[in-house]
């Protein structure tokens, strides 16, 4: 089990958004979050560390099995914890469900599209 990174007062654990989400952007794990802690960009979703509550519930939900626990984060998408905090600090909050992505579907089972992510909000 991998310890949990540093944060003020109580440890606390988070989910993650990792690379399996990149240019498909299912929003059915949006629509579980008892907290709105996600957050979207033009391609790729991600939660907000300091507000998820380790609840769980939207992991189920993710149809290309993107969503992590912290502590089961596979090692090659590590940067993932950081890039979630990162990319929640510009991104708008998104707290209902929306269509995926139009090519999504085709998107869904390619591996390594890190290069793909862009870190630019949603524009709507």
């Amino acid at each position: 089990m991998c310890a949990p990174r540093a944060a003020k007062g109580p440890l606390k654990m988070t989910y993650v958004v990792a690379e399996p989400c990149v240019k498909c952007k299912y929003t059915d794990c949006v629509d579980v979050c008892p907290v709105d802690c996600f957050y979207e960009g033009e391609n790729f979703l991600a939660i907000h560390p300091d507000e998820c509550i380790d609840c769980g519930a939207c992991v189920p939900e993710c149809p290309t099995e993107a969503i992590f626990s912290e502590d089961e984060l596979p090692d090659k998408w590590s940067e993932y914890l950081e890039l979630n905090a990162k990319l929640c600090e510009n991104w708008p909050n998104i707290d209902a469900k929306k269509d995926a992505m139009d090519d999504a579907d085709e998107w869904k089972d390619v591996e390594e599209k890190r290069e793909h992510l862009s870190d630019a909000p949603f524009a709507g």
